[in-house]
């Protein structure tokens, strides 16, 4: 039992949480922090943290702590915008976000399929993917994000196995400004790049990364 410490102040008693609080991620992950507008993670994430894709909510299971905890910031800041996040993560104390962003890095996340670059002569989804439009300023997904969009470190995240739905979301709102959290404007520029057709077939095209269509073409 977690012992309160009381404050009197202006005559009336105050409970207090105690200074040695200490956040558990895995108790923010699955009820939430100790504002009561700071709501479980679980709901929208799924309780094994790997998302919900029929909703379009990504997998957080295995990201690495540092980008996550970026993430919640960026929301509490105002640099990254979505209407269920921002005030979540506005209610969540810098512990809880270490806390939970932490214990969400811990969790087994499905490894991403292996996309090799062979012959795609013929696949223009395949082609953007893994090499990109240098013509129009596109890098290759995969240069950033990893063999198979698995993902790399803490600012690249993986792309492989995230809904698609999600992922269109992110790369529109890299488009019209509603994200803006990328400290190079890497993102910006490649997303704004694309055609509405490419983010769409991209999006798809990472969410089957198991099982690309080696016919899917892109037409503008």
């Amino acid at each position: 039992m977690i012992s309160l410490s009381r404050v009197v102040i202006g005559g009336w008693l105050i409970l207090a949480w105690p200074s040695a609080y200490a956040a558990d991620g895995e108790q923010v992950f699955n009820q939430g922090g100790q504002n009561p507008a700071a709501m479980a993670c679980l709901g929208c994430h799924g309780p094994d943290g790997k998302g919900i894709a029929a909703a379009g909510f990504p997998r957080l299971a295995g990201l690495p702590a540092g980008y996550l905890a970026k993430q919640l910031r960026d929301f509490r800041q105002g640099s990254r915008k979505q209407a269920v996040m921002e005030p979540l993560a506005k209610a969540l104390s810098d512990a809880e976000i270490d806390a939970v962003s932490t214990y969400l890095a811990a969790l087994p996340a499905d490894g991403a399929a292996e996309l090799r670059r062979q012959q795609i002569a013929g696949d223009a989804v395949s082609r953007l993917a893994l090499y990109g439009d240098w013509g129009r300023q596109i890098p290759g997904c995969v240069q950033c994000h990893g063999p198979g969009g698995s993902g790399v470190g803490e600012h690249f995240p993986p792309l492989a196995g995230q809904p698609a739905g999600y992922l269109v979301a992110q790369l529109n709102a890299w488009r019209d400004g509603s994200r803006s959290n990328d400290p190079n404007q890497l993102m910006v520029n490649v997303a704004k790049a694309m055609t509405d057709a490419e983010v769409k077939a991209i999006a798809e095209y990472f969410a089957n990364a198991a099982s690309p269509s080696p016919s899917q073409e892109v037409k503008p």
